[in-house]
């Protein structure tokens, strides 16, 4: 499957999303050609992450090949090149679907703990993999009244809040008490949307400061 352009927030994820599960119906074994991609955001990535998650569900795999340097260097920061098994051709990605899987090296963890929550479900699952890989324990919601769930039974070191979160005011406000608790990053409007590399090292920069010394912002 070749990609061409950008793969971001919206119709192009979703685009995206929707041809792999079209193909999972009678093949499971998918390369993405990713050599045409011009950008990605951190929805992107997330799409990517989801849609190999989709086709492990379905006991196939997806690799990469003819990844761009761009799009190399944000794999790379975000951990990533550890979940995605990735090529230089073509003909070398088909190749390594005859060969055993490749196995994955565990992160040593950090012993913190943070809660992301996000109304995409694009975004929490790349940040997921993100914070994992660099070694914290994560949970992930879309809904205040779901994390306000996992909070009541589980302590966080950190919480990422995602912009327009709503829900109804009793809990809205009942969330906002917990947050004076706890330390918060907010990941504002244009997080989903910036640029996947600078999106991604201006957020783990910030959660250093926090659990690491230094006020959230």
């Amino acid at each position: 499957m070749q990609c061409k352009g950008r793969i971001v927030a919206g119709s192009e994820s979703e685009a995206l999303r929707e041809h792999v599960n079209w193909l999972l119906h009678d093949r499971r074994a998918i390369v993405l050609h990713l050599g045409d991609v011009a950008f990605i955001d951190s929805s992107g990535l997330g799409t990517m992450v989801r849609t190999l998650t989709s086709t492990r569900k379905a006991r196939g795999d997806l690799k990469l090949c003819v990844v761009p340097e761009h799009v190399r260097k944000v794999l790379e920061l975000s951990h990533l090149t550890k979940l995605f098994d990735s090529h230089e051709s073509e003909d070398h990605a088909v190749e390594a679907f005859y060969r055993g899987p490749v196995q994955a090296e565990k992160p040593v963890a950090q012993g913190r703990s943070i809660l992301c929550i996000d109304r995409s479900a694009d975004v929490v699952t790349y940040l997921r993999e993100l914070l994992r890989a660099a070694g914290y324990e994560v949970d992930t919601s879309c809904s205040l009244r779901d994390a306000m769930i996992l909070m009541r039974v589980t302590r966080f070191d950190l919480l990422l809040l995602g912009s327009d979160m709503v829900a109804a005011p009793g809990t809205e406000k009942t969330f906002r008490d917990a947050c004076a608790r706890t330390p918060v990053i907010e990941l504002g409007n244009e997080f989903s949307t910036l640029e996947a590399a600078h999106a991604t090292a201006g957020l783990l920069e910030k959660i250093a400061a926090c659990l690491h010394g230094g006020a959230a912002s």
